[in-house]
C-alpha cells in the first residue's frame, strides 16, 4: 500500500504535457502545474487566437498569464529525485500505440487490464480495482481489453437495431398474414355454411320430389286398384245372381221331374220361363301375383337409374369438396422434403374386381404378384381381360402421395376409371393412351409413358418409387426413393376426372408391386 502512496505522489508532480516529472514547475491560474517550457510552447501555439487554455481542464485565460516558478513543487521534485523513486513505472506498463490504454489515467496512460461492457471503458489495474470492491460494479461484464470497445458497441447496437427492424417487419407481415388467414377462415366458414344450406335445400327439394312421386304412384295405384276391384265385384255380383237363378231353375226342374201325373207334367212344363242369356265370362283371365308388379319393376328401374346417376355425379360433388384449398399458392403447393410429402400419404387398396386373372392380390389387397396360375376371380365388368393390369378401389382427388415397392418389371400408373378393360388395343394399356400415365420401372432404367409416347428418365435406380398427385393443380410427379428423394419425371396438365392408382406387369412370373405402408 505504501508503494501506491508513492505512486500517487509521483503522478501528482508529473507534467500532463510531456508526461515526465516537472522541470521548473509553474502553476497557472486554474491550479494545474506544468513544466515551464511545456506550457510556454503550448501557449505560443495559441497566440494567434489570443485565448490561452489549460491542457487539462480547458479553462481559458486572457490576457496570457505571467508564469512564475513554483518553489514548493521544485523542492518536492528534488526530494523525490534524491530518494531514487522518481522513475516512472516500467515502460512495458505504459500503453503503446498498439495497446489499449486506461481511460481513467491522466498524463501518460497505463495499459488497460480489462474493458467493461457496461461502462464502455477500459481500466488499468489501479482503476479497475473498484469493479472488484464495489458491489454494484461487481455485476458489470469485464472482458479482455478492447481497443474499439465503443466502436464495437456502436456496431452491435446498429446490428441490434437492424435485427429489431427486421423482427418488427416480420411481426407486421405475420400479423397481416394472420388477418388474411382470419379473413380466409371467415370466407371458408361462410362459403361452407352457404354450401350446406344450399345443399340441404336442394336435397330437401329432391326428397319432396321423391315424396311427391311416391304419393302420385300410391294414388294412381290405389285409384286403379279401386277401379279394378269395382269392375271385378260388379262382374262377381252378376255371376252370383246368375248362379242363384240357375239354382232356382234347377230346383224347379227337379221338382217337375218328380211329377208322376203325365198330364200335369205336360201342363206345367210349358209354363217355365226361359233362362236369361248367360253372363260373358270369356274375358276373365286370372294372372296370379301379376297385377301391379310391373309398377314395382318400373319404380325399381327408376331407383336403379337414379342410383347410377348419383354414383356417377357424386364423384364430381366429392371432388369439388376436396379441391377446396385456400392456404397455399401454386408455388408453395408442392412439398419439398419427404416429411412434407408424407403429410399427404394415402392408404391405397387394390380392387380385386379390376385385377387380371393372372394377378394374385395379398397383404390386404396392397400387393399384386404376377402368377403362372390363373386366379379364381368371378366375372366382373371392371376386370382387365387382356393386359395384366389392376387398379385401386378408391379414386384419388386433392393431394395424395404414395410409395410403391417393386420387383422385376412393373408400370406404376394412374388412370381414369373409363379406361378400356377388354380387347387388345392401345386404349387398354397404361401409358399408351390419353387416359393414363405410367412410369416403366425395371432393373436397368426408368421410362415415362403417356399417349403411347415414351420419355427416357434419368435418375438413381431404386426399388421404391414415390408418386405425388395434386389433382386440382394438375401435377403428377414420380420420385426415386432411397436415402433421399430424386425427382424422375413431372407432369403438368389438367385432370378432367378422378384418378385411380394401378400396376401393369409385363416382365415375368413372380414380379411384384406393393403399396407401402407410410404411417
Amino acid at each position: 500500500m505504501a508503494q501506491k502512496g508513492v505512486q500517487l505522489d509521483r503522478e501528482a508532480i508529473s507534467c500532463s504535457i510531456c508526461l515526465d516529472l516537472l522541470k521548473d514547475p509553474v502553476a497557472i491560474p486554474c491550479g494545474h502545474s506544468y513544466c515551464m517550457n511545456c506550457i510556454k510552447t503550448h501557449w505560443d501555439e495559441e497566440d494567434v487566437k489570443k485565448l490561452y487554455s489549460c491542457p487539462q481542464c480547458r479553462q481559458t485565460f486572457t490576457p496570457r498569464p505571467v508564469l512564475l516558478k513554483s518553489t514548493m513543487l521544485a523542492v518536492l521534485v528534488e526530494e523525490l529525485k534524491k530518494t531514487g523513486l522518481q522513475a516512472a513505472p516500467a515502460d512495458h506498463c505504459y500503453a503503446g500505440p498498439e495497446d489499449v490504454s486506461c481511460d481513467v489515467c491522466t498524463g501518460r496512460k497505463l495499459k488497460a487490464l480489462k474493458s467493461c461492457l457496461v461502462c464502455l471503458a477500459s481500466y488499468c489495474e489501479k482503476h479497475l480495482q473498484p469493479h472488484y470492491d464495489a458491489a454494484p460494479l461487481k455485476k458489470h461484464k469485464l472482458v479482455d481489453p478492447s481497443k474499439k470497445l465503443q466502436e464495437n458497441w456502436t456496431e452491435r447496437q446498429r446490428e441490434l437495431e437492424v435485427s429489431r427492424l427486421n423482427i418488427q417487419q416480420r411481426i407486421q407481415d405475420r400479423e397481416k398474414d394472420v388477418r388474411l388467414l382470419q379473413q380466409e377462415v371467415e370466407a371458408v366458414n361462410r362459403s361452407a355454411d352457404e354450401a350446406v344450406k344450399d345443399s340441404e335445400k336442394i336435397f330437401t327439394e329432391l326428397i319432396r320430389l321423391m315424396e311427391k312421386r311416391s304419393s302420385d304412384v300410391k294414388q294412381q295405384v290405389r285409384s286403379q286398384q279401386k277401379s279394378e276391384v269395382s269392375r271385378v265385384k260388379e262382374l262377381q255380383e252378376k255371376l252370383e245372381q246368375e248362379i242363384s237363378e240357375l239354382k232356382r231353375r234347377d230346383a224347379e226342374l227337379k221338382l217337375l221331374s218328380h211329377t208322376e201325373d203325365h198330364n200335369q207334367f205336360l201342363h206345367n212344363y210349358p209354363s217355365l220361363s226361359p233362362l236369361r242369356e248367360p253372363t260373358d265370362s270369356s274375358g276373365i283371365d286370372i294372372r296370379p301375383l301379376s297385377y301391379f308388379e310391373d309398377v314395382t319393376a318400373a319404380v325399381s328401374e327408376v331407383r336403379d337409374k337414379l342410383q347410377d346417376v348419383l354414383r356417377e355425379k357424386w364423384t364430381n360433388v366429392s371432388l369439388a369438396v376436396t379441391e377446396v384449398d385456400v392456404l397455399l399458392s401454386p408455388s408453395q403447393a408442392e412439398p419439398k422434403t419427404r416429411a412434407e410429402f408424407l403429410r399427404y400419404s394415402s392408404e391405397i387398396p387394390l380392387d380385386p374386381n379390376t385385377a387380371h386373372t393372372d394377378l394374385l392380390l395379398s397383404e390386404g389387397n396392397r400387393k399384386a404378384t404376377f402368377m403362372r396360375e390363373q386366379q379364381s376371380y368371378s366375372s366382373h365388368p371392371d376386370r382387365f381381360t387382356s393386359y395384366h393390369h389392376v387398379l385401386s378401389g378408391e379414386s384419388l382427388t386433392g393431394r395424395c402421395y404414395w410409395e410403391v415397392e417393386w420387383r422385376g418389371g412393373v408400370y406404376v400408373a394412374v388412370a381414369y376409371k373409363n379406361i378400356s378393360r377388354t380387347g387388345s388395343s392401345d386404349e387398354c394399356v397404361f401409358g399408351w393412351n390419353d387416359k393414363s400415365w405410367a412410369l416403366d420401372c425395371n432393373k436397368n432404367s426408368f421410362t415415362f409413358w403417356y399417349n403411347n409416347i415414351q420419355t427416357p428418365v434419368s435418375g438413381p435406380q431404386s426399388s421404391r418409387v414415390g408418386v405425388y398427385l395434386d389433382h386440382r393443380g394438375g401435377i403428377l410427379s414420380f420420385y426415386s426413393v432411397s436415402e433421399t428423394m430424386t425427382l424422375l419425371h413431372r407432369v403438368q396438365t389438367t385432370f378432367t376426372q378422378p384418378l385411380f392408382a394401378g400396376f401393369r406387369f409385363y416382365y415375368g412370373y413372380g414380379d411384384t408391386a406393393e403399396f407401402c405402408k407410410l404411417k
